[in-house]
């Protein structure tokens, strides 16, 4: 007589323990985490494509001192730079000091900077910055960025734009639209706030780089990586970009 055969009972499938590895993120591919393109080899190569492409970026407000570029960049919100620049072509040739545009006539200010638009804020705020220099700096720009901020109609993005272009002062990260935009593309920062990108690119840059970076995301941003149809094929960081727009 043959032996029964002992059938021994399976476990549960959720009991079993996985001999199966999860397979890594794909190289060049996003993860959930916020360092998934901040590795320091990674953003030195960025940082070594983009001195490759403009070495020479700079600024593209025309100013011939702190104090014009101070109001050139207020006239800039909402404004492109170019057209900025052909308006304070002719401001700059009536109003030359601090004083010229603290005393100015509002009625008159405001259609001499009209084509930059919200033209009659722009006044008051070039006019109280100006005022805020005379009476309380000695005609001088501040050149920290806590005494910046106390000018009317400054905030921190205009800060940095004349301390860092105006003095060669790096305390922080320009952060336009340009640099918001290019800075998700790049995996550099998940957010959308200036105030947290800049945050954000402060931890991962040398701060001998913050002033160059911006000068450099905003010139790609304007000549390369265009909004609408990005030219990749023309970009020296399309090999380090994982962007879902690409267009090659």
């Amino acid at each position: 007589m043959k032996k029964p055969k002992i059938v021994k009972s399976k476990k549960p499938a959720a009991a079993q323990k996985s001999t199966k590895k999860s397979a890594p993120p794909a190289k060049g591919k996003r993860s959930g985490s916020a360092t998934a393109g901040t590795d320091p080899q990674r953003v030195a190569a960025i940082l070594a494509g983009l001195d490759a492409m403009y070495p020479d970026a700079v600024c593209e407000l025309t100013h011939a001192n702190p104090f014009q570029l101070l109001i050139s960049t207020i006239l800039s919100a909402q404004c492109t730079d170019v057209r900025v620049n052909q308006v304070t072509a002719e401001l700059y040739k009536k109003y030359k000091t601090p004083e010229d545009f603290a005393y100015a006539t509002p009625s008159e200010l405001e259609q001499e900077i009209r084509p930059t638009g919200f033209f009659r804020n722009k006044t008051k705020s070039v006019m109280g910055a100006s005022k805020a220099i005379v009476e309380q700096f000695g005609g001088v720009v501040p050149r920290t960025m806590e005494e910046i901020l106390t000018l009317p109609g400054v905030a921190r993005k205009t800060g940095n734009v004349v301390l860092g272009s105006g003095y060669g002062i790096a305390v922080g990260v320009v952060v336009d639209t340009h640099v918001i935009r290019l800075s998700n593309r790049l995996d550099l920062t998940h957010n959308t706030d200036p105030k947290k990108i800049e945050q954000d690119l402060m931890k991962i840059l040398p701060q001998s780089k913050w002033i160059q970076f911006s000068h450099q995301l905003i010139w790609h941003g304007r000549r390369i990586c265009v909004a609408r149809k990005p030219r990749c094929t023309e970009c020296k960081l399309e090999q380090l970009c994982y962007a879902k727009d690409k267009t090659v």
